[in-house]
């Protein structure tokens, strides 16, 4: 709820390796495909995620491997992200955009999938993470998130935020990451952007 100002740590013990070539993310991202689309199984939306031939081998129990992602980003295009920032991706992120520019299924996450390079923001100078971080501020004891918001990329938004906090950054120059539900508060903080997208694969795993 809005007003606690601690953040918890539920991956951090548990992930502490870290995907960072667009070889290792596009292994990582086609294994997440696959369970996705065996997690969610029951409901309307494999129909508009696989092709009719995907559709229909799955139908037969067969093992199906999508690719649910985007192209590739374009070195120039995460360079040209980059500099709009003033900041250079860590390895994680630079090896995402490189294997997918973008991902919209997500598990376990309210939020819209993650942005393509070229529309990361800065929450703060976002619709949506201007209004939270307003009314946060709005609120005593709110300090430390508020904190958090203003120096934190906004690499996903929905309903929740993914974020990344490039001020945070640990022995291998990965920034911390967060998963923030703005109805609950209390950011949850991750050692580095794959171990938060990792939290969403662990949860369809169960």
């Amino acid at each position: 709820m809005i007003g606690m100002s601690e953040t918890s740590k539920p991956e951090e013990r548990e992930v502490t390796d870290v995907v960072t070539t667009s070889q290792e993310w596009r292994g990582f991202l086609e294994r997440y495909g696959e369970l996705y689309v065996h997690a969610y199984s029951d409901g309307d939306e494999l129909v508009d995620l696989l092709e009719e031939e995907e559709l229909e081998a799955f139908d037969r129990g067969e093992r199906v491997k999508p690719w649910l992602g985007e192209a590739p980003a374009r070195e120039e295009a995460l360079a040209a992200a980059e500099e709009r920032l003033g900041v250079r991706f860590p390895p994680s992120v630079r090896g995402f955009f490189l294997a997918s520019d973008g991902w919209t299924p997500l598990a376990a996450s309210w939020v819209g999938g993650v942005r393509p390079c070229d529309r990361v923001v800065w929450m703060r100078d976002s619709e949506a993470g201007r209004s939270v971080t307003e009314i946060y501020d709005s609120i005593p004891g709110n300090e430390e998130e508020v904190h958090l918001f203003r120096r934190s990329v906004e690499i996903a938004h929905g309903e929740d935020f993914w974020l990344l906090d490039p001020t945070d950054v640990g022995p291998e120059g990965e920034w911390a990451a967060y998963k923030f539900a703005p109805k609950y508060g209390n950011p949850s903080r991750y050692p580095n952007f794959y171990a938060l997208f990792r939290s969403s694969y662990n949860y369809m795993k169960g």
